[in-house]
């Protein structure tokens, strides 16, 4: 299928361009070179496209309103505690801007980036790649970053590399807010994931560096359930959930299933975590696709990651890659 290339938009004197992948099942994937975006994903549901993410039709609305809709987040994702780490002797302050914590690269990070993106049609693929200097957002090293999206039937799959000239910390993560339904809200999506752990959170909702059994508790998804307590109020999640380890990568981590039995969401990763959010903090004030609006719960993010704030965290997965330890990560997709 071809790919459909135009411009988009434009950020900060560079354009913004908008690549289309479709695939032989009438699936068609938006993706924007500003910050990797997914910006629409549309799956074919009873004769007609429906929407499956969260995103905007303009792209102004992104740099002023998007909370990491789509995104490509780093070169840390999530929380470091903080805003700061040591590493080989040397302390690097990074901006903080989610109180005291630097939350996914900061405001300049990855996700706030027009990167370059290349075709490859013969494999109906974009891959887009980004030079970091030493010093972005604070972080040692220039790194080079690539992200590589192919679209196969209903996968969509993401490979991510990245290569550094000096010891650095690099996490990447895939942000997308997911609604297989139609409704406003996520609530009634019914969730399964392979964790039988969590990362315990302090206050600030950085990790304590425990590393908890979640059996009996709602981060128990083994079994699956919905986003309702018994009573139908609405349980919230954003939560780190360490995923079992001596599992086979053939096997998807998280299975998710719409509202309407519709469609069903499935990832497959290389990561060692996934963190689940829900929406709790989502309140857009404009509209969004197709003028929807999106309130408290109106998406669901499955961010297959490596465990948050482990740079302070030694005993977690380690995120310092080097010269010698260059940086790979890979998720897959599938909606049907």
């Amino acid at each position: 299928m071809a790919i459909e290339v135009s411009a988009f938009g434009e950020f900060k004197g560079k354009r913004v361009d908008q690549f289309r992948l479709t695939s032989e099942t009438g699936v068609a994937v938006d993706i924007i070179s500003y910050g990797c975006v997914v910006r629409n994903w549309r799956v074919p549901v009873a004769g007609s496209l429906r929407s499956v993410v969260l995103g905007f039709d303009e792209f102004d609305a992104y740099p002023e309103h998007s909370p990491h809709f789509g995104s490509l987040a780093g070169r840390v994702a999530n929380r470091i505690k903080g805003s700061s780490f040591d590493l080989n002797g040397k302390h690097y302050d990074l901006p903080p801007n989610a109180g005291a914590l630097h939350l996914h690269g900061g405001n300049e990070g990855l996700g706030r980036q027009v990167w370059d993106g290349e075709v490859d049609g013969g494999t109906n693929a974009v891959r887009f790649t980004h030079f970091s200097p030493d010093g972005a957002s604070g972080y040692p090293g220039n790194v080079n970053f690539a992200a590589t999206y192919r679209l196969t039937g209903n996968k969509l799959r993401l490979e991510l590399e990245a290569t550094t000239d000096r010891a650095t910390p690099i996490s990447l993560v895939q942000h997308q807010y997911f609604n297989l339904g139609t409704g406003n809200d996520v609530l009634d999506h019914h969730i399964q994931v392979n964790s039988s752990a969590y990362t315990e959170l302090g206050e600030d909702l950085c990790p304590t560096g425990a590393i908890l059994p979640s059996a009996g508790m709602q981060y128990d998804l083994r079994g699956g359930r919905v986003m309702r307590d018994q009573a139908g109020n609405p349980v919230a999640y954003d939560i780190g959930l360490a995923l079992d380890t001596g599992r086979s990568h053939a096997e998807p981590i998280a299975v998710v299933k719409g509202p309407d039995g519709a469609l069903t969401l499935k990832l497959w990763t290389d990561r060692p975590g996934v963190q689940v959010y829900n929406g709790v903090w989502t309140d857009i004030p404009v509209p969004g696709l197709n003028g929807k609006r999106y309130g408290k719960h109106s998406g669901l993010c499955l961010e297959d990651q490596n465990f948050a704030d482990a740079v302070h965290n030694p005993h977690f997965p380690s995120v310092i890659h080097s010269p010698e330890r260059p940086y790979s990560h890979w998720c897959e997709f599938e909606i049907a």
